[in-house]
C-alpha cells in the first residue's frame, strides 16, 4: 500500500477549523446530524439545531444586556450635562458673587442631589458671602490638594475634611472629590463629598466638576474685588 492509499489523519482542531470555514455543511449533510454527541444535561435530548439556537439566544441576552447598559450610560450622560449646561448659564448670567455662590450651592445640593458641598473663597479681605479664608491658610490646610490645579478623588485626612466641610459635617463625609478654582492665579476651591467611601474613587471620572471648576474661576473675578490671585 503506498504512502497515498493511506487515510488522511485529522485531528479536532483541523475538523473544527474545517466547519468554522463551512458553517452549512450540516446543511448538505444532515445525515449526520443523528450522529453527533453533544453533552446536554441528563434526561434531556439536545439537537444540533437546538443547541445552536441556544447558543444564540444567550448571545442575544447578552447583546441586549450590553447595550440596555450603554443606553442607561448614554440617558445619564444627557442628565448630566443638562444640569452643568443650566448651572453654567446661571453663573454667565450672575450679577453679584452672592448670586455666584448661591448658584453653584443650589445646584449641587438639589439638581445634582450631592450631600456635602464646599465652595471656599481665597480672600486676604472679608467678601460679606460664602466662606472665604486667605490663600495661607488654604495651603497650610490642604496644599496638597491644591497643587497641579487638577481634581483629587478618594479618602482625603481627618484635617483636610475638616477644613473643607466644618465641624458639622466633616465626620459624615466618607470620600469626596476637591478642585482648586484657578485661572490666571487660585481663586478658591470647590468639594463635594458623599456619605460612602466608595463613592468618589481616585478613578471616578470629574469632567463635569473640573468644568465647573473652570467657569467658576473665571466667573468669581469679576464680583469679588478684594480676592487677590495667588499665582
Amino acid at each position: 500500500m503506498s504512502d497515498q492509499d493511506q487515510p488522511v489523519q485529522l485531528d479536532s482542531e483541523s475538523v473544527a477549523a474545517y466547519l468554522r470555514q463551512h458553517p452549512e455543511f450540516f446543511v448538505d449533510h444532515d445525515e449526520l446530524i443523528p450522529e453527533l454527541r453533544i453533552p446536554h444535561l441528563p434526561g434531556e435530548a439536545v439537537s444540533l439545531v437546538e443547541r445552536q439556537v441556544k447558543l444564540l439566544r444567550e448571545r442575544n441576552i447578552d447583546m441586549r444586556h450590553r447595550l440596555s447598559l450603554l443606553m442607561d450610560v448614554a440617558r445619564d450622560n444627557d442628565r448630566l450635562f443638562d444640569k452643568t449646561r443650566r448651572l453654567i448659564l446661571d453663573l454667565l448670567d450672575a450679577s453679584s458673587l452672592e448670586e455666584v455662590v448661591g448658584a453653584v450651592e443650589d445646584s449641587l445640593r438639589h439638581e445634582f442631589q450631592v450631600p456635602f458641598v464646599s465652595l471656599i473663597l481665597f480672600s486676604e479681605a472679608p467678601l460679606g458671602v460664602g466662606r472665604a479664608v486667605t490663600s495661607a491658610e488654604a495651603h497650610q490646610a490642604i496644599g496638597n490638594l491644591l497643587s497641579g490645579g487638577k481634581s483629587t478623588c478618594g479618602v482625603l485626612r481627618p484635617n483636610e475634611l475638616l477644613f473643607l466641610f466644618g465641624e458639622a459635617e466633616h465626620e459624615q463625609v466618607g470620600s469626596a472629590a476637591v478642585v482648586s478654582l484657578t485661572h490666571q492665579g487660585l481663586h478658591g476651591v470647590l468639594a463635594i463629598g458623599s456619605p460612602d467611601p466608595q463613592h468618589y474613587k481616585s478613578s471616578l471620572g470629574t469632567l463635569f466638576l473640573s468644568y465647573v471648576a473652570e467657569v467658576l474661576a473665571r466667573v468669581l473675578p469679576r464680583f469679588a474685588a478684594p480676592m487677590r490671585s495667588v499665582r
